[in-house]
C-alpha cells in the first residue's frame, strides 16, 4: 500500500495508522523529548546506587560448582566487583519445568567478557541441588560459570529470582546492590528491542492500541493462549508451543550438540 505525502489511512487492521515522512518524525521527536527524560532519570538513579551504604558478609560461605565446594570469594576470579544471577529452581522437575524468566534472563547472558573486561565477574547461582544443575547447565549448553547455593543463607542463598552485586576488598566481601522482578530486564536484551517494535511484547499487561493483536496471555507454567507471550516459549520440535513432555526451551533446539528429546528425565509437574 502507498500514500501520497499529506494523506494517512488507518485501513491496516490492528496496525499503526499510515502517514508521510514528515508526520511520522514530527511525532517521533515529540517521543524523543519523554525518552531523554527517562534516560537522565535512569541517570540519577544510577547516581545514587553507586551511593548506597553496603553489608559485609562471609566470604568463606561455601557454594558447589563443577570442581566441588568452594568458597563464594572465589567467584570474584581475582576481580573486585561481581554480579551474580540468582536462578529460581524447582526440585525434580523436567528441564522444560525451569522457570521460564529465569532460563531467558540466564540464556542471554552467554559470557561475561566485557564485563570481565570493565573488572567485573559473573555467576548464576541457584537453590537447586548440584547434580540437577548440572545436567540442566549441559542441557542448555549455558557458558557462564553455575553454582549451588543450597542451604546458604541470604544473600548469597536464600530467596532467587534477584541480580545482585559484590564488592571485594581483600578478603572481605560485601553486598552492594539487589533487584528482582522487572528490576531483571537490563540482562535480557530481547525485552528492550521488543519494547520498540509495534508489537512489544505480547504481554497481556501491556498498554497497547485498541485493536493491536496480543500475542496471548500468561499463565505461570503454560503456553499462552493462543501463541506464546514474551518470555514464555517454550515448543516442541516443530515450534508448537507447549509446555508438555516433549517441549524445550526454545533456544536448545538450535544449539550445537543439543541432547535427544529422551533424556528430558522426569515428566512430573512442578505446580
Amino acid at each position: 500500500m502507498t500514500t501520497t505525502p499529506g494523506n494517512t489511512s488507518s485501513s491496516l487492521s490492528g496496525k499503526p495508522p499510515v502517514v508521510d515522512l514528515a508526520t511520522w518524525q514530527a511525532a517521533r521527536e515529540k517521543l524523543l523529548v519523554r525518552e531523554k527524560a527517562h534516560t537522565r532519570e535512569g541517570d540519577a538513579i544510577a547516581a545514587a546506587r553507586r551511593r548506597l551504604p553496603m553489608v559485609e558478609l562471609d566470604g568463606t560461605a561455601e557454594v558447589v560448582g563443577p570442581d566441588g565446594p568452594v568458597p563464594f570469594l572465589d567467584l570474584f576470579q581475582g576481580r573486585d566487583e561481581l554480579v551474580v544471577y540468582q536462578h529460581m529452581w524447582y526440585d525434580g522437575a523436567p528441564h522444560q519445568g525451569q522457570c521460564e524468566g529465569c532460563t531467558t534472563t540466564a540464556w542471554h547472558m552467554k559470557d561475561a567478557v566485557y564485563l570481565n573486561a570493565r573488572g567485573v565477574s559473573f555467576a548464576v547461582l541457584t537453590s537447586g541441588p548440584w547434580d540437577e544443575v548440572a545436567r540442566y547447565v549441559a542441557f542448555m549448553g549455558y557458558t557462564q560459570p553455575w553454582y549451588s547455593v543450597r542451604g546458604v543463607e541470604a544473600p548469597v542463598g536464600g530467596e532467587m529470582g534477584h541480580i545482585a552485586c559484590f564488592l571485594r576488598d581483600g578478603d572481605r566481601v560485601f553486598l552492594t546492590y539487589s533487584t528482582t522482578g522487572r528490576g531483571n530486564e537490563p540482562v535480557n536484551g530481547s525485552l528492550g528491542l521488543l519494547d520498540m517494535t509495534p508489537y512489544g511484547r505480547g504481554e497481556a499487561w501491556e498498554d497497547n492500541p485498541e485493536g493491536r493483536p496480543v500475542i496471548g496471555d500468561v499463565r505461570e507454567g503454560y503456553p499462552s493462549v493462543g501463541g506464546q507471550a514474551c518470555w514464555y516459549w517454550r515448543s516442541d520440535a516443530d515450534g508448537v508451543a507447549t509446555w508438555g513432555p516433549t517441549s524445550r526451551p526454545v533456544p536448545q533446539w538450535t544449539r550445537p550438540g543439543a541432547t535427544p528429546v529422551e533424556t528430558l528425565g522426569r515428566q512430573g509437574h512442578h505446580h
